[in-house]
């Protein structure tokens, strides 16, 4: 299936409207993360975790309302096997007050309900910072790890074209969700499964970079009389239908996630989502121009 059949579009020579689009973008995401910060989960800040049953009638959202002033912020709640709900918060206290706190909130709120805690957990703060460095270094190590493959691949402008895709990526997901964490009926904060869903978009949007090098590499040797820059514009627009056939149906699959897969995954999904539409745009937009600069300022280098 081919949407865009003999595409000509000018996307290189047009690459500084990229340059305006990622830079507010970025210059957003940055200042939002610098001011804002992030809503870390109990994975990366510590806190308590309670497991309540009987709860099948319970609307989440609703619960989750009602729980923010008696535990002193917005809990984390979801859903956990057919009957009950997942509770995690960082509430000051005893664990046995939180219980009470959380039990009683809910036979008043919901007379109907008749929980019962079933599991309760404590995730000490030591044990927090030794997952927020083991996720950082997971993303970092990522990083260091796909800039060899590309390295060994391809060359080293590839390398800093695809490094550069990844870092715009990533900033401007945590930007999103630094912006909008607390504005959007459903909860962003960072906890490990929302790690998975950027080491995930760093493989999406790197799969969607290197088809677009790969094709750039071929050209390099079929149209040797041709400048670079054309080369690179040629071969985004031959890989423009499989770019974007590729990320429409990923992104129609993560949207369907995202509405029906329930509060547990919602945002997961939402990071898929928004991962899928900035690693297709950067693969273009980022990756593509910058080994295109990186060339030529290796060519006004030794010129």
């Amino acid at each position: 299936m081919r949407l865009f059949e003999n595409a000509d579009y000018t996307l290189i020579p047009n690459r500084r409207i990229g340059y305006i689009i990622s830079g507010i973008l970025l210059t957003l995401s940055i200042a939002s993360l610098l001011v804002r910060g992030l809503s870390l989960g109990i994975d990366f800040r510590g806190g308590m975790e309670f497991v309540v049953g009987n709860t099948q009638d319970v609307s989440t959202v609703e619960l989750r309302s009602a729980l923010t002033e008696p535990l002193g912020g917005q809990p984390e709640v979801k859903r956990y096997g057919d009957t009950g709900v997942l509770i995690r918060a960082s509430a000051a206290g005893d664990i046995n007050e939180v219980q009470q706190r959380i039990l009683s909130t809910m036979k008043q709120e919901f007379p109907e309900a008749e929980p019962r805690i079933e599991k309760t957990n404590i995730v000490g703060p030591r044990f927090a910072e030794d997952l927020k460095q083991g996720a950082i270094y997971a993303v970092f190590g990522a990083l260091a790890v796909i800039f060899l493959y590309i390295l060994v691949r391809f060359e080293w402008r590839y390398s800093m074209g695809a490094v550069a895709a990844l870092i715009h990526d990533v900033t401007i997901t945590l930007g999103i969700f630094s912006l909008l964490a607390g504005v959007v009926p459903f909860s962003l904060q960072i906890d490990q499964s929302i790690i998975a869903a950027f080491l995930t978009i760093v493989g999406y949007s790197l799969n969607d970079t290197v088809v677009v090098f790969d094709r750039v590499r071929e050209y390099v040797n079929l149209l040797k009389t041709e400048n670079f820059p054309d080369v690179v514009n040629r071969s985004i627009n031959a890989t423009l239908s499989r770019t974007v056939v590729t990320s429409v149906t990923t992104l129609i699959v993560v949207t369907i996630l995202f509405f029906f897969g329930g509060e547990v995954l919602r945002g997961f999904s939402f990071a898929l989502i928004i991962g899928v539409v900035i690693g297709t745009y950067s693969s273009v937009f980022v990756a593509s121009p910058t080994i295109v600069e990186l060339d030529r300022r290796l060519d006004t280098a030794t010129t």
